[in-house]
């Protein structure tokens, strides 16, 4: 029996007493799908949704093998750690980001940085577009490949190699862990500054997406635009806040 699933749940455990591993699954089935979901909404369109379920699934069966209430922890959360581990591994056997993308996203962050210091305001999509050498319609398009970049820079703003993935930086030493950096309160006064100074469609965005947890069709129905504007201006967001949190 699995301690720390109730055993008074009928629908759980066998006649006798065993744990029913078809119901557990059944039971928890829909938090991994959650939990998919929550991840997949932060990365680009390549991933697949079911791909992260089936791995999350062979997380919760590990989970249901392995949990012990010695662990000191209820079975959800020690599941849900499993799970994340699980979809983790997968997207990183699957290159979910693609060097090309990396590379693009620098070049964006490049080009407005250069753009802003040299007009001493937020540059225009038009302007970093010219800056690039590409179209306007080419330069957003680029924007909208770069969604899901913006996982990693964190990561990035604490030092790790630029060709390094974030995956495989996930489990980095404790000094570089991105909500430690988070804690520092100069970072985070910077980081408002930062946010504040954003074009105010692009400060819109990012309230919407971080702070009240919408998501693109949702924030698309307010602004009145396209899910794919909406993250042509978060991406273009990311990049400003990048460049601008460099130091860090």
């Amino acid at each position: 029996m699995v301690a720390g699933l109730r055993k008074g749940d009928g629908a759980m455990y066998t006649a006798r007493g065993t744990l029913d591993r078809t119901a557990a699954v059944e039971r928890y089935a829909p938090m991994v799908r959650r939990l998919a979901a929550q991840l997949i909404a932060r990365l680009p369109a390549n991933v697949e949704l079911d791909d992260l379920v089936q791995a999350g699934m062979i997380g919760l069966m590990d989970a249901l093998s392995r949990y012990e209430a010695g662990h000191g922890a209820q079975f959800e959360t020690f599941a849900m750690q499993r799970i994340r581990g699980a979809m983790i591994d997968e997207l990183r056997g699957g290159d979910w980001l693609p060097r090309s993308v990396r590379r693009n996203q620098r070049a964006i962050e490049a080009a407005v940085h250069a753009v802003e210091q040299r007009e001493r305001r937020p540059a225009t999509e038009a302007e970093v577009a010219a800056e690039m050498k590409l179209s306007l319609a080419a330069y957003q398009q680029l924007l909208g490949d770069a969604h899901g970049a913006q996982l990693v820079y964190l990561d990035e703003l604490v030092g790790a190699d630029s060709d390094d993935s974030f995956l495989d930086r996930h489990a980095a030493p404790e000094q570089t862990d991105p909500v430690r950096v988070l804690g520092d309160d100069r970072f985070r006064a910077s980081l408002a500054a930062a946010i504040e100074a954003l074009p105010e469609r692009e400060r819109q965005v990012m309230g919407m997406y971080y702070e009240h947890d919408m998501n693109l069709k949702e924030i698309g129905a307010v602004l009145g635009v396209t899910e794919s504007r909406v993250c042509q201006l978060h991406s273009q967001a990311v990049a400003r806040l990048r460049t601008k949190l460099k130091g860090w």
